[in-house]
């Protein structure tokens, strides 16, 4: 290869890398949603972290007795560990947001790509709170009613008010479910939809 055809394949290289002025308004429109992604994101975490510090507090709010305390502050213990750990990630995703310049195709992928994966990021911090979350719930609702004349304990139940307990957590895991999947669907994958729209626009091209 002489020097002539070293200079015809840099200059080939630089023309595929140039962003014409259409693409270039096309890239810069994703900036809006992007935008969108980023305040709401910001949003979730400051109240994620407040529940995350109310939950802690829940004793005293609502007068646990003294022989609950510790098995609750055990328990939201691991919670609070794993709460630390998606809140981080999904930190470290909003500062990531706040840095980008959306000014070439790669960086539109890139991008794109990586709010997809922090959208699963995000399902799974739902899930992996739903556990702590029911049994919260239900240590709160057996702690209000023993206490009561009368009220139940585990070892007077019967098999329908098992049954019934069990139906419950079902349901209250089904819901979160949806829950986690219309909250994602709403304020982060509509909005990645739009991304996307624009990505296939410049593939077409």
């Amino acid at each position: 290869m002489d020097f002539n055809d070293i200079q015809n394949a840099w200059n080939n290289e630089k023309t595929e890398n140039v962003v014409l002025p259409d693409n270039l308004e096309k890239i810069n429109s994703a900036s809006t949603p992007l935008g969108k992604i980023r305040r709401n994101l910001r949003n979730d975490l400051i109240m994620q972290t407040i529940a995350t510090v109310l939950i802690g507090l829940t004793p005293y709010l609502y007068g646990f007795s003294e022989k609950w305390i510790a098995p609750f502050y055990l328990l939201y213990s691991i919670f609070f560990a794993v709460c630390i750990y998606y809140l981080t990630k999904l930190y470290f995703f909003y500062k990531r947001l706040n840095n980008i310049t959306l000014k070439t195709k790669d960086s539109l992928y890139e991008t794109y790509f990586d709010i997809r994966l922090n959208m699963e990021l995000y399902k799974t911090f739902g899930f992996a709170l739903t556990p702590f979350l029911v049994l919260f719930l239900l240590g709160f609702l057996y702690d209000k009613f023993s206490m009561k004349p009368g009220g139940f304990q585990v070892e007077s139940f019967s098999n329908g008010q098992l049954i019934s307990v069990f139906v419950i957590v079902a349901f209250c895991i089904l819901f979160m479910g949806f829950s986690l999947e219309w909250t994602v669907k709403s304020f982060y994958g509509k909005y990645a939809k739009e991304i996307k729209k624009v990505i296939d626009e410049l593939k077409e091209e």
